[in-house]
């Protein structure tokens, strides 16, 4: 795309108000996304972004959004504006960009995501609102009940459209689009493009400005990667070796790991992970789908404000989370979805920053790391596994022990006195029995066969 990029957002004919906040939150320069995605935005066009997580596409939207909305007042019920987001940490982040860049003008908002009572909910939309922020199955359900029209949407979003994807609410943002009037504004943002995605951009964008600002699927240049490939001893010490590589990853990187996300693929093992480095005196805490809202929130806010070190997480936080200094990712597994792994590391190495990602992969990760690779399309450093040269030590201990104990076994053997042989023999009986004449009698049973006690020139004569 032959296109002039803008230097400074005081030459994208943002509102003033709009331009005091951004200058107040400390930012100059737009990014790539931003560049190419708000012209065409204010102009009322359709757009099409597609943009890796990090590069600050949430800003792309929001800011012309709140420009455009800044003219005209919300009526009761019917929301003027509708961004959909697939998690609600994605959502509480899209409104808090809202409260930043709003904050001179008077424009009302409402949150709808699960974990927060309907109740409050309703009573703000009653009222009515400028933006509605919205995960689909929330949303969905207010309009159910009778407490919500759509047909009143001037500007619509979408954001994160392959995660959308990836979680089944395709036919819900579907359904979605046909609740809105035909001539909205759609502003629709992924990180890839599915032909799914496709589909849907096809069905209802109308001649989309098309904005992309990086090879698709691609991981920042500013992130080190890293994987160690790691076997575990037996099946059973998998969990607790794989922990142990993964302190033994965070002690070498010492200071220079000021904070870092931990990405598990199951809920189970978030849990388990973040326990056992709280046990060994780490600063950790997990996050995941199954913990309520407030726990959530609360977490995020203390790794946003540095309280906490350690955010060990289940890929619901692998996307949109804006915690702009993350110095380190660690996939405590590797993704089964490569693309997954692009959003995983784009939590490090943002807004140019420099990160580290150091991935663990056991043998059956093996495919999935080598499908990663595939997609970015370079080769991922190995790295030497820090614990093996631990580990070395007491297995030589192992061997030299063994060693020694052998020839004191074999000793013991050749040793073994008849009394012990006898033992053997009697197994069978559990003691040993006596003949009719006090003498002992081995492993024969009650008694003595008399046949047995004639000599063999007794028994040739008989």
């Amino acid at each position: 795309m032959n296109r002039t990029y803008m230097t400074k957002f005081n030459e994208l004919n943002l509102n003033p108000k709009v331009l005091k906040a951004i200058e107040e939150a400390g930012y100059e320069t737009p990014t790539p996304i931003q560049e190419g995605a708000i012209p065409p935005a204010l102009e009322g066009r359709d757009v099409l972004g597609i943009a890796q997580t990090g590069t600050g596409k949430t800003a792309s939207f929001v800011l012309p959004m709140i420009t455009l909305l800044a003219r005209g007042r919300a009526r009761a019920r019917m929301p003027r504006s509708l961004v959909l987001c697939p998690t609600r940490e994605l959502a509480a982040q899209v409104a808090e960009n809202f409260d930043t860049y709003a904050k001179h003008l008077k424009l009302t908002k409402a949150l709808l995501i699960g974990g927060v009572s309907f109740k409050e909910q309703e009573a703000l939309i009653d009222r009515g609102v400028d933006v509605l922020i919205a995960t689909p199955g929330r949303l969905l359900d207010h309009f159910e009940r009778g407490k919500l029209l759509l047909t009143g949407v001037q500007i619509m979003v979408v954001d994160e459209a392959d995660r959308m994807l990836d979680m089944g609410f395709i036919p819900d943002i579907e359904r979605i689009f046909s609740l809105t009037p035909f001539t909205r504004q759609t502003l629709f943002f992924s990180a890839t493009m599915a032909p799914e995605i496709e589909r849907i951009t096809d069905t209802f964008l109308s001649a989309p400005a098309r904005v992309e600002v990086a090879r698709q699927a691609t991981a920042s240049e500013t992130i080190e990667q890293g994987v160690v490939m790691f076997k575990p001893s037996r099946r059973d010490r998998e969990g607790s070796e794989k922990r142990k590589v993964l302190r033994a990853l965070i002690d070498a990187e010492g200071d220079k790991c000021t904070n870092a996300i931990i990405f598990c693929n199951r809920k189970t093992d978030v849990d388990i992970c973040a326990k056992s480095l709280k046990k060994y005196g780490y600063n950790a805490a997990a996050i995941h789908g199954d913990l309520d809202q407030s726990q959530r929130m609360k977490t995020l806010d203390g790794f946003r404000d540095g309280s906490l070190r350690l955010l060990v997480a289940s890929d619901v936080a692998a996307r949109g989370l804006d915690i702009p200094s993350v110095s380190h990712v660690f996939n405590f597994d590797v993704p089964g979805h490569a693309e997954d792994y692009v959003h995983r590391i784009g939590r490090t190495g943002r807004a140019g920053r420099e990160g580290k990602a150091i991935t663990i992969c056991s043998p059956r990760d093996e495919k999935a790391l080598d499908a990663i690779e595939k997609l970015i399309q370079k080769e991922i450093p190995r790295l030497e596994n820090p614990v093996k040269g631990k580990k070395a030590e007491p297995k030589a201990k192992a061997e030299a022990k063994a060693e020694t104990a052998k020839p004191e076994k074999k000793k013991a053997k050749d040793q073994k006195p008849a009394e012990a042989r006898k033992a053997k023999d009697s197994k069978g009986r559990g003691r040993d029995r006596k003949a009719d004449n006090g003498q002992a009698v081995v492993g024969m049973g009650d008694h003595l066969p008399s046949f047995i006690a004639l000599s063999f020139d007794e028994r040739r004569a008989g």
